[in-house]
């Protein structure tokens, strides 16, 4: 068993090409970590008139952009592979720069089908690298094994498995005990803390697991 708390620092920021959140969250937030653009997720940033650490891909969005002359301080990788998306990259190029502790914007939006295909990303990840998703003031956070993490009364907690979890639960509104939870059949979304902790024992499979935003810090599982 571990507990999940919220005081560690992310390492970088994966910014990709859908919305991302206002000025006003880097500024407040985020001032001082380093940034890496998705292609157009550097579009996107350069839009709110920020130039990111880094901007990896194919590039095609971004040239087309034709700002390549305001990223002079940034280091640009081409990664022409088209064999993996641009979100894909980004991860690649956090690994090697050993940046651990991610948080991801811009995960949802524009095309279904690239919301889906990041999806699949994140899942194929999350055992190497600490993988937040920002949206909308809550976390996403893909998990296997068992935990425990501080909460408030009334907090909205959604498991979805990945695809296939079974799974026991204490201190929600509507507890599993030895139950699985599966894409197609069965999910646990929108679910509700009773009291100042939860636990969950991920006896197969991995779930996300979405629950309001603990910002500007990142999770770390230390064990108990």
């Amino acid at each position: 068993m571990t507990e999940l708390k919220f005081d560690a620092k992310f390492d970088c920021l994966v910014c990709l090409n859908a919305e991302l959140p206002p000025l006003c969250f880097f500024i407040k937030y985020f001032q001082d970590i380093p940034i890496v653009g998705a292609d157009g997720g550097a579009v996107r940033l350069f839009e709110k008139g920020i130039i990111p650490d880094y901007v990896v891909g194919d590039l095609d969005t971004f040239r087309s952009a034709k700002i390549e002359k305001h990223f002079q301080n940034a280091e640009i990788i081409f990664n022409p592979d088209q064999e993996i998306n641009d979100f894909e990259k980004a991860l690649i190029l956090a690994e090697q720069k050993d940046f651990r502790n991610i948080l991801v914007l811009g995960f949802q939006g524009g095309e279904l089908d690239h919301t889906l295909n990041n999806w699949s990303i994140l899942i194929k990840f999350f055992n190497k690298l600490n993988l937040c998703i920002y949206d909308n003031g809550n976390y996403g956070i893909p998990l296997n094994g068992s935990f425990t993490m501080e909460t408030k009364s009334g907090e909205l907690i959604s498991l979805i498995p990945q695809p296939k979890a079974r799974l026991k639960t204490q201190n929600l509104r509507w507890n599993l005990t030895n139950e699985v939870l599966e894409l197609g059949y069965r999910e646990g979304a929108r679910n509700i803390a009773t009291g100042p902790n939860i636990t969950i024992e991920i006896l197969e499979g991995a779930l996300l697991l979405f629950l309001r935003a603990r910002l500007p810090y990142c999770y770390r599982k230390e064990k108990i």
